[in-house]
């Protein structure tokens, strides 16, 4: 694999030798100085340009940042129109293990956009193109502190649809009740871990991408329950996972509450864990 200053001089000597390019700027984890660096590390760049157009219509120029060995052109893609004279795109990875996602900008694309994400970090401007930025930081994705109607909002989301995986192990219907699982009951319980991790750092953090970075500040304890909230197509693991899925759930969105100032609705978690209890003892007695 090339090391990372090699893929730095290719993406600088390309757009140092083509006259479109104005400006390079670099975003995600590599400019994140609170990620760890490791091999997986895509190279998400940017090169400023005068016009889209050349680029996209030349179906080898990027052939110059080695050998390709499969790769997405996700403004083609139908699900997702794009503005392909402003912004375009190549997701590369390459035979030796690098990833390159790389993106032609607008100069005035660039100067509406360069200021969204702050983990940017500007590595050419030929002409002076483009404005001062601070240094890179990921304090746009820090948790933020919840309102109370949000937090209690969360705690009903989660207890509620824990009624469709209580009728969907049931009926022993697996690929249901791991989207109701994914899509609805862990999104609220990843939300309430998060407050936590928010309230014992200040919210000064990020916990990373689908809170990835969780484990940084939860206990040993917590982690390992978090990990056993994942299961496989068995029914009866299923119904073990979502139970302990459950007391974490009680047991964060207590201490978040109290931390808070917010009155968790004690009656509402056990209504809806007990609803689940008699779903689980109904398919025991129907074996």
């Amino acid at each position: 694999m090339r090391t990372e200053n090699e893929i730095y001089e290719l993406i600088l000597s390309v757009a140092q030798n083509d006259s479109r390019i104005k400006a390079v700027y670099m975003n995600g984890s590599r400019t994140n100085d609170n990620v760890p660096k490791d091999i997986f590390q895509d190279y998400d760049i940017v090169y400023v340009v005068e016009e889209t157009k050349s680029f996209i219509e030349d179906k080898n120029w990027i052939n110059r940042f080695g050998e390709i060995l499969y790769m997405q052109y996700p403004d083609e893609n139908p699900y997702f129109p794009s503005d392909k004279d402003n912004s375009y795109g190549w997701l590369m990875q390459f035979a030796d293990g690098v990833r390159i996602d790389l993106t032609v900008q607008s100069v005035s694309y660039t100067l509406q956009h360069i200021k969204d994400d702050k983990l940017c970090r500007i590595l050419s401007d030929k002409e002076n193109l483009l404005p001062q930025i601070e240094p890179a930081s990921d304090r746009d994705y820090w948790v933020t502190k919840p309102t109370k109607e949000q937090f209690l909002a969360t705690c009903n989301e989660f207890w509620w649809c824990t009624n469709n995986i209580a009728k969907g192990l049931w009926r022993a219907e697996m690929p249901y009740v791991q989207d109701m699982t994914n899509y609805c009951v862990r999104t609220e319980l990843i939300k309430m871990l998060n407050w936590k991790v928010g309230l014992i750092t200040d919210w000064s953090v990020s916990t990373g991408k689908s809170s990835k970075y969780l484990y940084r500040w939860l206990s040993e304890k917590e982690w390992q329950m978090f990990m056993e909230t994942y299961f496989d197509g068995n029914v009866v693991n299923a119904w073990q996972a979502v139970f302990k899925m459950c007391d974490l759930f009680k047991t964060v969105a207590q201490y978040v509450g109290e931390g808070l100032g917010y009155s968790y609705n004690e009656k509402e978690g056990e209504a809806a864990l007990q609803y689940l209890k008699n779903a689980y003892d109904s398919t025991l007695n129907t074996d």
